[in-house]
């Protein structure tokens, strides 16, 4: 039986984890939200520029973002590879900066030849826009944008890799100030060039793809401007050569990122698909869908921040060997997200009829976005926790079996539910964000049963 006083001696007992990782996550948190914020601004001021341009920025974001966030899946794997070896080097007093150092170089060498891969891909799909089965002209408003974020992707890449490498490290803050400029850069832009100020002429949906491309040219070139004057990162820089070229280092990145990269796609996926199909209900579905899809977008990213700080956390405490940091840093994670999670359901159920004004003054695109809107807050658990759960498992390095729940999840079980949902039962746009929430709850039970058997395993191991 719980009581009073043992639940504040447990919480006491927590506090120290709570503080350490929001001070990993908030950094996180800030910088996720503000790309997020970003999107949002951007449907925000094509939406009032036209209900077209925003299903047009909808469409093009949901092919983008499929490809886009493998990539960024697969980058993810240099974090705890990178937080294993500073763990090491706390633990052991043992300079590790080789190590390091040599997982940046190849790290460059991975990133550089999967944009050139991505962009391979996103390129092939610019003829074959017309064949989705969308509204003509919000096709035709598409593929300028489209073309634009495509261009994006290699800086953005490459802005990814210091990312993830400086968390590796346990620094949190400099994407933050990086991405907070360069989006500050991208809403300028956007207001001169969607609807034509300063004598640019108005482009509309193409305008905010410009803006994205130039502020996202930005950010790598900043992040390496910081890396080279500090000087406790510059060193790892300063030792770059020919001779830390490994393919079996690359090969390892391969290895911890893909199944990252795939788990990542697997969950985009659905969503991917979700706009393809709302877009047969019409511009107006697929606007309203654009709309609950970026809310809902925003408190994500506030959880992946959460997850971030927690792969980083579990993997500094694995690579130090102290099984249980581990355990409390993922525990204090899981009752952060719960907690972030229930504000944001909390502020989705109250302000859904007034959210869709920000966006549009269509009536008919407002009234249904505010039933997803709904939808979106109650889905707000299952995201935040399969989120963190992926995190605790990354930090672990065990991505192959998350991998195989995640495509089970959102694939077998998520995506059929919804399209029933939407068309045999006649729920419309509603019904495939009952599929999110059955997919999203599924994959985070999953995450977490999986994290306490390795928990487990790890433990009879040291034991015997």
């Amino acid at each position: 039986m719980i009581t009073v006083g043992s639940f504040i001696a447990r919480f006491k007992e927590f506090v120290p984890y709570y503080k350490r990782n929001l001070k990993v996550a908030f950094p996180v948190m800030l910088t996720q939200a503000g790309a997020s914020l970003v999107a949002l601004v951007d449907s925000m001021m094509v939406g009032h520029f036209s209900t077209t341009a925003l299903a047009a920025v909808s469409f093009s974001n949901a092919i983008f973002f499929t490809v886009m966030v493998f990539a960024m899946g697969a980058i993810m794997g240099l974090t705890p590879l990178v937080g294993i070896e500073v763990g090491k080097q706390a633990a052991e007093h043992e300079d590790r900066r080789g190590q390091i150092s040599s997982l940046l170089y190849n790290g460059i060498i991975f990133t550089s030849l999967l944009s050139v891969v991505m962009v391979v891909l996103l390129g092939a799909c610019i003829p074959l826009l017309d064949m989705f089965g969308q509204d003509p002209q919000v096709v035709e408003a598409a593929r300028p944008y489209y073309i634009y974020i495509v261009a994006s992707i290699v800086p953005f890449l490459f802005f990814s890799l210091q990312k993830q490498f400086l968390e590796g490290l346990g620094n949190t803050i400099a994407a933050l100030i990086i991405t907070t400029i360069c989006n500050l850069i991208n809403i300028l832009l956007n207001y001169i060039f969607i609807f034509g100020h300063l004598g640019a002429p108005a482009m509309g949906a193409a305008g905010a793809g410009l803006a994205t491309f130039i502020s996202r040219l930005i950010m790598p070139f900043c992040f390496a401007a910081v890396i080279i004057y500090k000087r406790s990162w510059r060193i790892y820089v300063s030792s770059f050569s020919l001779r830390l070229k490994s393919w079996q280092e690359v090969l390892r990145l391969f290895k911890v990122g893909m199944p990252i990269g795939v788990q990542s796609l697997s969950e985009v996926f659905i969503f991917t698909i979700s706009f393809i199909i709302v877009g047969w209900l019409g511009k107006e579905a697929l606007a309203a869908h654009q709309i609950a899809n970026q809310i809902a977008d925003f408190t994500f990213m506030l959880a992946t921040g959460i997850g971030a700080a927690t792969t980083i956390r579990v993997s500094h405490q694995l690579g130090q060997n102290n099984l249980y940091g581990v355990d409390m840093a993922a525990k204090a994670s899981v009752h952060l997200v719960l907690l972030m999670n229930t504000l944001g359901a909390a502020f989705m159920f109250a302000f859904r009829d007034v959210i869709p004004l920000l966006f549009t003054n269509d009536t008919a695109v407002i009234e249904i976005a505010s039933m997803l809107i709904l939808m979106a807050g109650l889905f707000q658990y299952a995201d935040g926790l399969q989120a963190v759960g992926a995190a605790m498992l990354r930090g672990l390095t065990d991505v192959k079996m998350p991998m195989i729940y995640a495509f089970v999840a959102y694939m077998v079980v998520g995506l059929p539910v919804g399209v029933f949902c939407m068309f045999p039962l006649g729920m419309g746009a509603v019904g495939i964000w009952v599929g999110f929430v059955f997919g999203l709850a599924l994959a985070a039970v999953c995450f977490h049963i999986r994290f306490r058997h390795l928990m487990k395993k790890l433990r009879n191991n040291r034991n015997m």
